[in-house]
């Protein structure tokens, strides 16, 4: 391989035949695509030249690690352009490009982050290891910059994440859950829990215990007064149908959404409890389990009471 293209690759040669990348530090040029002390690829991906082959070791920036770019103008003139190569290498260059801009100089991509995010789609879909990885990653970092903004792009990533966080390769898996994780934590649970619902009745049993995991994570953020708006007797629904759901992680998922339910069902005035009693009730306030039956069918309600009262007695009984 001729020392043009080594260069043109950012790259250098190591002993026994390997070449690793230039590291990510402020200043540098933006086209460096790793950095020390970040996670290895299990395998390794060839660059090939003639009848020479050379192995890639590639790695991982973990998000602390990213640095900002010193000429980020420049790196956003080609961005697009290195986004769309049929070059692996340049892609994930690109790709790491995008979570610096998204954490340090995320004004610069706002008017082209749809567009960037179709782009990170089509990664997210590579067949190659390490850009399917680092195109995850970018996804984490762009919910963390960009929060709210992404809810309009964000059902093709979603259904990408959902298949990526549930495959065999697990350090693919493990960066998917990663990702959701920061969905759930940086996009607004009132915007989030709509765009999740039809993920719940998507036919794949993965996807939609996936969803139902998202789904559990964010209704805690909601709050009590979210809670409320959103409307408690549709979460419940949500809960008791993914009780019977195919997979365990669905119904642990729905389990917990349960429980959480009921707890802040505790905590709603006579005037907001969203089941009203007759005038010549003897209680003052409704019980959860009035709630469950007023809203659920028998058998659903049954599920629902059957999961938050075995808690609960659990817990009372370890006190």
């Amino acid at each position: 391989m001729s020392d043009s293209a080594l260069k043109d690759l950012n790259i250098v040669p190591l002993s026994e035949g390997k070449i690793t990348k230039a590291g990510l530090q402020k200043g540098n040029d933006c086209n460096a695509i790793s950095a020390n002390n970040t996670l290895p690829l299990n395998d390794k991906e060839a660059l090939s030249n003639g009848s020479e082959a050379v192995s890639i070791d590639v790695e991982y920036i973990e998000s602390e690690k990213l640095t900002e770019i010193e000429d980020v103008d420049s790196c956003m003139m080609t961005l697009m352009m290195r986004l769309e190569s049929k070059d692996w290498v340049t892609i994930c260059e690109a790709l790491n490009n995008v979570r610096q801009i998204s954490l340090f100089h995320k004004e610069k991509l706002l008017e082209q982050l749809s567009a960037v995010i179709q782009l990170v789609v089509k990664s997210l879909k590579n067949p190659r290891s390490a850009v399917c990885k680092t195109a995850i990653m970018t996804c984490s970092d762009i919910f963390k910059g960009y929060g709210d903004i992404v809810v309009e792009s964000l059902d093709p990533l979603l259904v990408q994440l959902f298949l990526k966080s549930s495959q065999d390769k697990k350090f693919v898996c493990e960066a998917a859950e990663a990702a959701l994780i920061s969905m759930t934590n940086w996009v607004s649970p009132s915007l989030l829990l709509p765009k999740l619902e039809p993920y719940l009745k998507n036919r794949n049993p993965r996807v939609r215990a996936k969803a139902c995991m998202c789904f559990s994570r964010s209704v805690p953020r909601l709050g009590l007064e979210g809670i409320k708006l959103y409307g408690i007797d549709k979460l419940i629904r949500v809960a008791a149908t993914q009780l019977s759901d195919q997979l365990p992680e669905s119904r642990e998922a729905a389990r917990t959404l349960a429980l959480e339910l009921q707890g802040f069902y505790s905590q709603f005035d006579d005037e907001s409890l969203p089941v009203q009693l007759e005038p010549n009730s003897e209680s003052k306030t409704n019980s959860w389990e009035e709630f469950c039956h007023a809203k659920l069918s028998r058998l659903s309600a049954q599920a629902i009471l059957r999961v938050t009262t075995t808690q609960k007695e659990s817990l009372v009984a370890s006190c």
